[in-house]
């Protein structure tokens, strides 16, 4: 396959640059990352559709991936429940190497292609559940292993990867490419791949929970109070949604400790 995530950088002498010269070539190679996703939507509607299919029936999301895309979907999973109140057993993500690798590199941890489906049983992963294999390269043997184990399994399985007809998008039932082109310190995919990457992730994420009944109007109704700024938040949306006054809205919240739970009662 031709990897266009390791082709030559469109720039070179960069450490001749100026530190204006960097940041400000750094940020024109950024600028083609939106247009690069917009163009990847179809792909990304019908990943979601299965997702939000599969977790209106119980299911789960699952993100996998190493190194950088591994702990971009680690960050996604642990947003969901401060953010949607939602359990955090909803969407998981796991990296090769373990929780370890999270902050420190693993050695070949992401060679091995049968230890991502052994490290997914802590889970009790099943056919409820849908996998996402997140890979810039779409060459991880982590992840294939893991993504072909699950299409055995009878998963809907689905990637995030950026080069076109990779192994890891061939895995997958529900592939999403979006192909950003060469980084500017070549190979370092932890720039405007993961950044892509990122950028699918919160729409993935983000539209499940909508249309899980997780967002009323436009506001965050489930969201954890775990504090004052959230708490302060909190109080302005059930004064917003019930048009009570802001000592009203704080005494509904201490009552009921939930937004939804507060608009709800008012209105009742």
């Amino acid at each position: 396959m031709n990897r266009v995530t390791e082709k030559e950088s469109n720039y070179n002498h960069l450490e001749q640059m100026s530190i204006h010269e960097v940041l400000t070539n750094i940020n024109h190679e950024d600028q083609s990352v939106p247009g690069a996703v917009k163009k990847s939507i179809p792909q990304i509607e019908a990943l979601t559709g299965a997702i939000v299919e599969k977790m209106k029936n119980g299911g789960r999301l699952f993100y996998i991936g190493a190194g950088t895309s591994g702990r971009l979907g680690i960050l996604d999973a642990s947003e969901c429940p401060p953010t949607f109140g939602v359990p955090y057993d909803w969407v998981i993500g796991h990296i090769a190497g373990g929780d370890s690798a999270i902050r420190k590199a693993v050695e070949f941890a992401e060679d091995d292609q049968l230890q991502g489906w052994k490290d997914l049983q802590e889970y009790s992963i099943n056919e409820k559940d849908v996998l996402v294999g997140i890979a810039a390269s779409g060459t991880t043997p982590y992840v294939i292993g893991a993504l072909n184990a699950a299409n055995d399994a009878g998963l809907v399985t689905g990637c995030v990867v950026c080069n076109l007809d990779s192994p890891v998008a061939a895995a997958s039932k529900f592939p999403v490419e979006v192909v950003v082109g060469p980084e500017f310190v070549t190979g370092s995919t932890r720039m405007k791949a993961g950044t892509a990457q990122k950028l699918v992730l919160n729409m993935i994420s983000t539209t499940a929970m909508i249309q899980l009944g997780r967002v009323k109007g436009n506001k965050m109704v489930d969201m954890q109070l775990s504090n004052n700024k959230l708490v302060a938040r909190g109080v302005k949306i059930i004064m917003d949604e019930t048009g009570v006054t802001e000592d009203r809205a704080a005494e509904l919240l201490e009552k009921h400790g939930s937004v939804r739970a507060s608009i709800d009662n008012c209105r009742s």
